[in-house]
C-alpha cells in the first residue's frame, strides 16, 4: 500500500513528528482510500544548508511525496489529498514556504509491493 516520504526543515520536535505521521496515515487512508494499517510514513530532515527555492536558503520547507499504485485513485481523489496535506503541514509549520510540492507518484503494480510479493500479484490472487 502507500509509502509516504515527508522531508522537512527544521529538525521537529518528537511530539511534532508523531502528530504529522498519525495526521499524513489517516489522511492518506481517508483521501485516498488506503489501508490504513498498510501505510508507511517516513520523516527526512535534511541539512537546511542544502535545501534552497529560487536558489535561496529557506529556513522552513517540506515536501511530500507519497507512492501508490497507479490507477487506484481519481483525480478528484488526489486533488483533495493534496489541498489537504498542505493544510496538514502548514497547521505544523505556519511559515512554511509556498514552494511546498505535494506530490502522489503513481506506479505500475507491477514495479511495487510489499512483503516480497507486488501489487499486481496481491490483485491477481484476490488481496
Amino acid at each position: 500500500m502507500p509509502f509516504a516520504r515527508l522531508t522537512l526543515i527544521p529538525a521537529q520536535s518528537s511530539d511534532v513528528i508523531q502528530r504529522l505521521t498519525d495526521d499524513l496515515t489517516t489522511l492518506i487512508a481517508g483521501d485516498l482510500g488506503k489501508r490504513h494499517e498498510l501505510t508507511a510514513v517516513l520523516v527526512e530532515t535534511p541539512d537546511p544548508a542544502r535545501w534552497t527555492i529560487g536558489a535561496a536558503a529557506y529556513e522552513v520547507a517540506a515536501h511530500l511525496e507519497v507512492c501508490v499504485t497507479a490507477g487506484t485513485n481519481t483525480d478528484a481523489e488526489k486533488r483533495s489529498f493534496v489541498g489537504n496535506a498542505i493544510h496538514l503541514l502548514r497547521q505544523a509549520m505556519p511559515t512554511l514556504a509556498t514552494a511546498t510540492y505535494v506530490v502522489v507518484k503513481e506506479l505500475p503494480a507491477t514495479n511495487w509491493g510489499y512483503d516480497g510479493e507486488t501489487q499486481a500479484a496481491r490483485a491477481m490472487a484476490g488481496r
